[in-house]
């Protein structure tokens, strides 16, 4: 038999990599990684609590846009924010989509102690496909139940003339495989020789090959990655987003892992771009916590600087800085536009402000001169 997928391999899935390649980039995660949880640390409950949020919503809504399905935010925000005890039940209608899929993160993250199994597995499966949310029923996909006997595979072009991209390992023998996945996957969480994020990137790359659902195998795999993650830390809370950052880059995602599929049992270039993307999640989310800890600072530096509701508004649209597109400062004509007050009263608001520490100005003068926040002097982020 010709081999054409990896799993076709005599040695299946006895994968190898050369660690000799990896490492410079494993160094770098797990540096970055070191610094979040350093940053997080000294982040107050309520902040925490709020970046955890955002996050967890930020994978959540990803992980579908990587499938290509828009999920309502504002109800999946509903759903996490309840069951992080954020805020009370809501009286509008929360949908069983949004329960579902704020159940699978939170038991994937916050349960991360349990083993992972196949009942386990199904029901994760089951809060991905609630019947009356999406209209799938039982029929059309095996809700909570391996794939059917119909081969499994990833097309695009012609019907006549087909180009298969992926195809899974047969379903004859699919138990088999996912209890030697499952076993692997108890036994290497203390297997001090495998780093803990190359484990997570292995295990990405294995369940995702093995596709052993009718659909959802995409989501379900990247809750595994997030449930790795977090055994690997050792700590529930996410104050990053790894599939925000794979959506960032869906075509390499899906480059990668139909070559690394396609090829022979050195992952090397897919364990490579999985700690690449690791690691641009990771830097995103010390960006984000190093901007709430600067304003916080701010706030907390000037809390009896007796500022106007304008002053306040304005300040607190630079210190959400390039979000809101005054990275380089703000000049008068915007702060007027901004704080929707007369000229000479913005003029009098930034002479004010300049005078309580709160903004500096920044070289440059006459109608060009534009103001920056003044961070306390032992503020380093």
């Amino acid at each position: 038999m010709a081999i054409h997928w990896i799993w076709q391999q005599p040695d299946w899935p006895d994968f190898n990599w050369q660690a000799e390649r990896l490492a410079p980039l494993l160094r770098e995660c797990v540096q970055a990684q070191g610094q979040l949880k350093g940053m997080a640390q000294s982040v107050d409950g309520s902040l925490s609590a709020q970046s955890e949020l955002d996050a967890l919503l930020q994978n959540i809504v990803t992980s579908s846009a990587i499938e290509g399905e828009q999920l309502n935010v504002g109800s999946v925000r509903s759903s996490l924010a309840r069951r992080l005890g954020l805020e009370q039940p809501a009286a509008s209608h929360v949908s069983q989509r949004s329960e579902g899929l704020a159940q699978l993160m939170l038991d994937a993250t916050r349960h991360f102690d349990d083993p992972l199994t196949l009942g386990r597995l199904f029901e994760w499966h089951q809060w991905l496909f609630p019947e009356q949310e999406t209209g799938i029923t039982a029929r059309s996909i095996r809700i909570g139940g391996l794939r059917g006997n119909e081969p499994m595979q990833v097309v695009s072009g012609r019907i006549d003339r087909p180009n298969v991209h992926f195809e899974a390992p047969p379903r004859q023998g699919l138990e088999e495989q996912l209890a030697t996945f499952l076993d692997w996957f108890e036994a290497s969480r203390s297997q001090s020789s495998l780093d803990p994020l190359l484990r997570a990137g292995i295990a990405h790359f294995w369940f995702v090959t093995l596709h052993p659902f009718d659909d959802g195998n995409g989501r379900l795999t990247r809750t595994i990655t997030d449930l790795a993650l977090a055994q690997g830390e050792a700590q529930a809370i996410r104050f990053y987003a790894m599939s925000a950052s794979i959506l960032e880059d869906r075509n390499g995602y899906y480059r990668v892992l139909e070559s690394s599929q396609k090829a022979a049992l050195d992952i090397t270039e897919w364990l490579k771009w999985f700690l690449q993307t690791l690691l641009r999640s990771l830097q995103q989310a010390i960006a984000r916590i190093e901007s709430v800890l600067g304003k916080a600072r701010f706030w907390q530096a000037h809390r009896e600087s007796d500022l106007s509701v304008e002053q306040t508004k304005v300040l607190n649209r630079l210190l959400d800085g390039g979000e809101r597109g005054f990275e380089h400062g703000i000049s008068a004509a915007q702060y007027q536009a901004v704080a929707k007050v007369s000229k000479a009263t913005a003029t009098r608001h930034l002479a004010e402000l300049l005078e309580k520490g709160c903004l500096q100005r920044l070289p440059g003068g006459g109608r060009s001169t534009r103001y920056q926040i003044a961070y306390p002097e032992n503020f380093t982020g």
